[in-house]
């Protein structure tokens, strides 16, 4: 009788290659908005009630569902009703909302800074220079000796100021402690 050659798929490393044996080219749907070159991979309907998708990309499918009425065709006590069943799945991540997980930011920023950046409409990134100029831009735009009698300029003009205010001593609070710790 023959002796049996042992298998050359045991131990590492392997004496094989992995996968199939061909390492062919995937195919790639692209999105079919017009000059998209990225790859096609949300379906969106291309009308109610029908089995025909139009494949997008991320930004392409935002654009599309932007527009899209959910309750199209629904009376009123429908629409309650079906927004109604569509929370009761959803409230378990709502429920969560109160520990901020996954919240704007990298965590440098205590949340009064990121609801200043946001009164400012500035990115949770935003450079102290940048808050100035926001500062600058929006105090000047609702400052109330040049709208005097507009209630709301007045209150816009007041966020601005505390939002500016916070800002401004969370960076004297970084810089004084970026010079008592000079290694950090």
């Amino acid at each position: 009788m023959a002796k049996q050659k042992r298998s050359d798929d045991w131990g590492f490393p392997r004496w094989r290659a992995y996968g199939a044996a061909g390492r062919g080219a995937a195919k790639v749907r692209l999105c079919d908005r017009e000059g998209c070159e990225l790859p096609g991979d949300r379906p969106a309907p291309k009308a109610p009630n029908s089995p025909d998708r139009w494949y997008f990309c991320e930004e392409h499918a935002a654009e599309y569902n932007k527009n899209w009425n959910y309750f199209e065709g629904l009376d009123a006590e429908a629409a309650a009703e079906r927004e109604q069943s569509e929370n009761a799945g959803a409230n378990g991540f709502r429920r969560s909302a109160h520990w901020s997980w996954g919240g704007p930011g990298d965590g440098s920023r205590s949340r009064d800074e990121m609801r200043a950046l946001d009164v400012l409409g500035l990115e949770s990134d935003a450079s102290f220079a940048d808050v100035k100029a926001a500062h600058r831009r929006l105090a000047k735009e609702n400052h109330p000796d040049l709208r005097p009698g507009d209630k709301d300029a007045a209150a816009t003009f007041q966020k601005v100021q505390a939002a500016y205010e916070v800002l401004r001593k969370a960076e004297e609070r970084r810089e004084a402690e970026s010079v008592s710790q000079p290694g950090r």
